[in-house]
């Protein structure tokens, strides 16, 4: 899993592999660039927000106290990924209703279904 900062992504992140030019802020406050191939989260301005899928998060769009809008991705290939997004989904919207008074928008992709559009985007 990873849980971005929306106000730190510009125009939007795809998953994609990286050409090797993306920058990726590590927490330590250093810069890399993903090597060509690798499965990254980027944005328009080729900013790799996570690396080896969400494995590594970006210190550039990790959730501060200021972050009034997140974005968490959860991802799964396994056998019964389905299922188990679906589950970790739905316990996840019952936690952030009980906490905070706020309405999550939640979408799980697919082939048929590959973009999730984000409120403020």
């Amino acid at each position: 899993m990873a849980v971005f900062d929306v106000s730190r992504i510009t125009s939007y992140v795809e998953v994609r592999h990286a050409a090797g030019d993306e920058t990726y802020l590590t927490f330590g406050g250093e810069t890399e660039h993903p090597p060509a191939g690798e499965v990254i989260f980027a944005d328009a301005e080729g900013r790799a927000h996570a690396r080896r899928w969400t494995n590594r998060q970006s210190g550039h769009s990790a959730v501060r106290d200021t972050t009034a809008n997140v974005l968490i991705v959860a991802e799964a290939l396994h056998d019964t990924a389905a299922r188990d997004v679906e589950s970790l989904l739905a316990t996840l919207t019952d936690e952030l209703n009980g906490l905070w008074p706020v309405t999550p928008k939640s979408a799980i992709l697919t082939p048929a279904a590959p973009r999730f559009e984000f409120p403020g985007q």
